[in-house]
């Protein structure tokens, strides 16, 4: 297939993008804005094969958008290209309204458009990659969400990513776009922007600093390895049914105190303590955020059975792959803690970008 891929510089795309280069025949155009969040280095290693493509384009530009398509004349799109953080959502919910709502329609608008002017409507495919955020919180008891759990987003990131998923199910009903979505838990491992909890937990214990935590800790993810997730999305896109939507999870939960006290012991394991002191004595806990949801969790045994998939690595094994990953490629992750990335806050969002 020949597949766009929007967001395709950002963590989940980027690995998407690699998974589909080095594991598949299909020809690749990328389609990224190129926000702070996106990283060149992140896909350098399939950059110079003849079966990619990569173009700066914004997906508000509906204009762009098209003349991509009708240039590139693809057989499907994967629709990663999203504002993801929760905390830059609540300080400025514009942006995630412009990106996430209006550049999932006029990716719509324009796929369609392809689709039905080359006579591809039966074939072509629309895969949108959300996030298990859209279904609100759980309490401790409930049962993970899954593919029929109500929507009851939280926060201005959540709502806009509701709104995305509606209006792919939309042109899947009224113009017959053959379109999927996936919902994802917590992502993690190689190339994750900093900002966010794992990779901003390793880069401040590495240099020694307080590990802010919000509240006591207690919040709590269901944790993906990114190459997995990857995986269930190309198999979501070659074998998943039209219409239907694919919740993806790790089937790990844990508490954020948990995550970032795990992070602390490899720290100490493979660089040593500091002063004699384990990285445990660095964390702080810092005001909680508003309408920080208590609990995720995936129920992901509709894309087990009806897709084959199911994560490769544990918690443990893929955090421990992520911490030596940022151990040896400060090359790619030391240039964003200067001048295009100042950020303080931690992150615990769950998206894709």
């Amino acid at each position: 297939m020949r597949i766009v891929v929007t967001g395709g510089l950002g963590f989940i795309g980027s690995a998407v993008i690699r998974a589909l280069i080095d594991e598949t025949d299909h020809e690749v155009l990328n389609l990224d804005k190129r926000t702070y969040a996106a990283t060149d280095g992140s896909v350098a290693r399939v950059a110079t094969s003849d079966r990619y493509h990569q173009l700066d384009v914004d997906i508000v530009d509906g204009r762009a958008v098209r003349q991509a398509m009708a240039s590139f004349e693809p057989d499907a799109v994967i629709h990663l290209a999203a504002e993801s953080h929760v905390d830059r959502s609540i300080d400025g919910p514009g942006e995630f309204i412009q990106t996430n709502v209006v550049g999932t329609f006029e990716l719509l608008q324009a796929a369609f458009g392809s689709a039905q002017h080359r006579r591809l409507l039966d074939s072509f495919r629309f895969l949108h990659v959300s996030t298990d955020e859209v279904f609100g919180a759980l309490s401790p008891t409930d049962p993970p969400f899954n593919e029929s759990t109500p929507y009851d987003p939280r926060s201005p990131y959540s709502a806009s990513k509701a709104a995305s998923d509606h209006l792919v199910r939309a042109w899947h009903h009224t113009y017959g776009l053959a379109t999927i979505i996936t919902n994802c838990s917590n992502n993690y491992g190689p190339f994750h922007f900093p900002e966010k909890l794992i990779p901003l937990i390793i880069l401040k214990g590495l240099a020694g600093e307080a590990l802010p935590v919000y509240g006591r800790g207690d919040n709590v993810r269901d944790w993906l390895f990114v190459e997995d997730h990857a995986r269930a999305i190309i198999l979501a896109l070659e074998s998943g049914t039209p219409g239907e939507t694919y919740a993806i999870g790790g089937n790990a939960e844990r508490t954020n105190l948990e995550v970032v006290e795990a992070v602390c012991d490899l720290l100490d394991e493979m660089v040593g303590e500091i002063g004699g002191e384990s990285r445990r004595s660095l964390i702080s806990f810092v005001t909680d955020r508003p309408g920080h949801d208590l609990r995720y969790a995936i129920d992901a045994s509709k894309v087990q059975a009806e897709l084959g998939w199911a994560p490769t690595r544990t918690f443990e094994q893929g955090l421990r792959e992520t911490v030596r990953w940022y151990l040896d490629n400060e090359t790619w992750w030391r240039p964003l803690l200067g001048s295009r990335y100042r950020g303080q806050r931690l992150g615990t969002g769950a998206s894709p970008a």
